[in-house]
């Protein structure tokens, strides 16, 4: 079964440890991004160890509409991307994808680019926080572009060359520093972008433009600094693993008692959640395929969590961990600092049972943007408690995850209503549950 068979809602029959193995490929956040940079090279790109995701498919959409050949490669999960024919698409085709991802915004440098104009329609994406686009049409003036608000979306013209600039980003955005990336290395000039994001997929999109022919440095600072080039060719990459969906694995074999190879796993991209894990009283074993994780007994210990970005706790990790805190004997305090509106989810875990109580100040450590915005972005977990099966209308990606793990954890049926969503980012999801014994059943066709 395809994920596109997926219906929207899952009977998920808990109580039962998940146990065996499933493999991660491609890392979400890096995989649509380097798509789209094959839209900046003057011949052909081939992209290896690409997931059967949602956004996968969206991108390839809207690059086949901009005239790029998309085709299967030798391998199994490799991409084909050939953008010799780059041409103008129509804004109909395009507003098709209105509200299904935030990526068509990294469209806009590339196309400016290739053909002097862009057109983006409205973004989708997870309704987890504010995620402004303003800090890419900032940038994108900066480097030279027009920009005009239309109904339907933003039209865009680059009327000459774009040219390199000085920005500093107010807070480390990776999709503001792609946008920059993907922007910077066609544009005449150095580009120095302060207070950058460098998550390892942002790494990740650096070395894939520096195959094309890219001139970028990194800085210990965060300060990036691209020099931009005349001409840039194809590539050939191997997506680094999706260390946030690994997580999420770790985090449902931790909570469901079970025990889980996660195949594609990475010690270097983990490091942060791995000792995180540990303290809790999870115990992993890492070999050179993956790494094991499983829950060996015994009582789970709260802990003081606060979210960052890279190298801090990563905030697509903590939703899943929370559920696996619940379970953990007295309080946990969780301070989110990445997005405001991330612990939202957890309305949802307290009529499962959970005791998780929302405030508004910055607890169990430094102050953050959101202390003074009134925002209930802190959690005091206290546990452990029993949760109980509950309909669940899924709020996003990481959440979603984090309810069908709640269920699997929970005594009794849960109804999860929206299950679609998680193709979003977590590739032939269904298949691993059944792979790992999960209770699980669509309406009328049971699968575990």
């Amino acid at each position: 079964m395809t994920v596109n068979d997926v219906d929207d809602v899952l009977l998920v029959h808990g109580g039962t440890p998940l146990e065996g193995e499933i493999r991660v490929r491609g890392a979400k956040n890096l995989v649509p991004k380097a798509m789209v940079a094959a839209l900046l090279g003057s011949s052909p790109s081939r992209l290896r160890n690409v997931p059967d995701i949602r956004d996968v498919r969206v991108v390839r959409g809207l690059l086949q509409l901009h005239g790029v050949t998309v085709r299967p490669g030798e391998e199994p999960g490799e991409l084909v991307l050939d953008p010799t024919y780059v041409e103008s698409a129509n804004v109909a085709d395009i507003d098709a994808h209105a509200g299904s991802s935030r990526i068509p915004i990294l469209f806009c440098g590339p196309l400016l680019h290739r053909l002097g104009h862009a057109f983006i329609p409205g973004l989708g994406g997870c309704d987890i926080g504010g995620r402004p686009i303003d800090f890419h049409f900032d940038v994108l003036r900066q480097f030279g572009a027009t920009i005009e608000k239309r109904a339907d979306g933003q039209y865009l013209e680059a009327p000459q060359r774009l040219r390199g600039t000085k920005i500093r980003l107010p807070y480390p955005s990776v999709g503001t520093t792609e946008q920059v990336l993907l922007t910077a290395v066609l544009a005449e000039g150095v580009t120095e972008l302060s207070n950058a994001a460098v998550e390892p997929e942002i790494e990740d999109l650096i070395c894939v433009l520096q195959k094309m022919g890219a001139i970028i440095a990194m800085d210990t600072d965060r300060t990036i600094r691209i020099t931009g080039v005349d001409k840039l060719g194809g590539y050939t990459h191997r997506a680094l693993p999706d260390r946030l969906e690994a997580a999420s694995w770790a985090s449902a074999a931790l909570a469901t008692e079970g025990n889980i190879y996660v195949h594609g796993a990475q010690q270097r991209s983990m490091m942060t959640f791995l000792n995180t894990y540990r303290k809790v009283g999870g115990a992993f074993e890492i070999d050179d395929e993956g790494i094991r994780f499983w829950h060996p007994g015994g009582q789970l210990k709260s802990i003081a969590l606060e979210t960052d970005v890279h190298p801090g706790f990563q905030t697509d990790w903590q939703q899943p961990l929370v559920v696996a805190l619940t379970q953990a004997t007295g309080l946990s305090i969780i301070h989110e600092t990445v997005y405001e509106s991330r612990l939202g989810f957890t309305s949802a875990l307290n009529q499962m049972g959970a005791h998780i109580q929302l405030y508004r100040e910055c607890l169990g450590g430094s102050d953050c943007r959101f202390g003074q915005r009134n925002f209930l972005h802190s959690a005091v977990v206290s546990g452990p408690t029993k949760l109980q099966g509950a309909d669940l209308v899924i709020p996003d990606l990481r959440g979603g995850f984090s309810y069908l793990i709640a269920a699997l954890a929970a005594q009794g049926t849960s109804r999860v209503h929206g299950i679609g969503l998680i193709n979003r980012g977590y590739e032939n999801f269904m298949e691993k549950l059944s792979e790992l014994g999960a209770k699980v059943e669509l309406p009328g066709k049971a699968l575990g």
